[in-house]
């Protein structure tokens, strides 16, 4: 009943011109979905970590969620292992992150896919906690350092000075915003897409 009541909304807000989503979010999801539509997702077992609303949409041949408090990343693995994993906005809220990229990666199959999306020039957020921040360099080495494909890792940013003004006092939307034009200067969110080496 909750995802119906989430799709109608969205159908809604869609249908009127009206993006609900996080601006920090707008342009990574696009990339994200963008990847994802170049991959058989219908023959892929998936596993979202502290899952949200997005990435279940997927037609997946399996999706599994490892969810706080029930999972720690940092401290609990699955007795399984996946074709992708996503992490959309947990990794900056991780006391142990090099800890948690490691169960991921033992997680994946060989050839997996790991999807990193976490915010940067953002105010700070703990919930619990809030640690830690990427640029794209950084975040490529620390997934390189993990054991991740060094020389597949895919990065991208995006964000902009009046972004980054619209986060200071509340999680502004997209809403009726057509032009995201890109400052590399300004990151507001970075995002990876690595490999686990087959």
């Amino acid at each position: 009943m909750k995802q119906a009541a989430i799709r109608l909304v969205e159908k809604v807000a869609h249908g009127v011109g009206y993006d609900k989503t996080h601006i920090t979010r707008t342009v990574a999801y696009r990339e994200v979905d963008a990847f994802l539509d170049t991959l058989p997702v219908e023959e892929m077992d998936a596993l979202e970590i502290a899952a949200g609303w997005k990435w279940r949409m997927r037609d997946w041949a399996s999706y599994a969620e490892m969810n706080w408090p029930d999972h720690d990343i940092c401290e609990d693995m699955l007795d399984q292992q996946f074709d992708i994993a996503i992490a959309d906005n947990v990794w900056e809220h991780l006391l142990h992150p090099y800890k948690a990229a490691d169960h991921v990666l033992r997680m994946l199959k060989p050839g997996g896919i790991f999807v990193n999306i976490t915010p940067f020039l953002i105010r700070r957020h703990p919930i619990p906690h809030d640690c830690t921040r990427w640029t794209e360099l950084g975040m490529r080495h620390f997934l390189g350092d993990v054991g991740f494909d060094l020389d597949s890792i895919e990065t991208g940013s995006w964000g902009n000075p009046a972004a980054v003004k619209a986060n200071f006092y509340r999680w502004a939307r997209t809403g009726w915003r057509r032009r995201l034009p890109n400052d590399p200067d300004f990151p507001v969110t970075v995002w990876a897409i690595a490999r686990k080496p087959e």
